[in-house]
């Protein structure tokens, strides 16, 4: 099921971040405190199934309680083809499995993450390869944030 920040309040336990992407599924996992936010890992996306199978063992072995997504929205906050495409993603996934999932907006994560590494003098090579992850970190950060708020 699709909740509010006010439902997302009232669980308990880790969260598990995700960017979805066209080509990978970045993921990251927050303590049982929600304080810290650590990207966890990426998967190549494939198919459907087995990219959700996967994600959904990821969920039950770390004791999540919660999925939090990253809706890309345009800049102007308005809901484009990005959009519809992870809100079909949710309600594919959650046939298979009734989860609660939180959408946050997601606008600009992957741009500072790689702006943030490319100041940390990473290489090319090694950015392309944790992208994903540090942006669905970042995400994931972001809502641990305002839950504090």
């Amino acid at each position: 099921m699709i909740i509010d920040l006010d439902r997302l309040r009232e669980t308990s336990g880790a969260l598990l971040g995700l960017d979805p992407g066209t080509k990978t599924l970045g993921l990251a996992i927050s303590d049982r405190t929600r304080l810290i936010s650590t990207p966890l890992t990426t998967i190549r996306r494939k198919k459907f199934t087995p990219d959700a199978t996967q994600l959904l063992e990821l969920y039950a072995k770390n004791e999540c309680s919660a999925l939090i997504v990253g809706l890309p929205l345009n800049m102007d906050g308005s809901a484009g083809p990005r959009v519809q495409s992870v809100r079909d993603f949710c309600a594919n996934l959650m046939r298979l499995q009734d989860l609660p999932i939180f959408m946050w907006d997601e606008r600009l994560s992957t741009a500072a993450v790689t702006r943030d590494m490319i100041s940390a003098d990473v290489s090319r090579k090694k950015r392309a390869e944790a992208v994903d992850s540090l942006a669905a970190s970042y995400i994931l950060q972001g809502v641990l944030d305002r839950l504090r708020s």
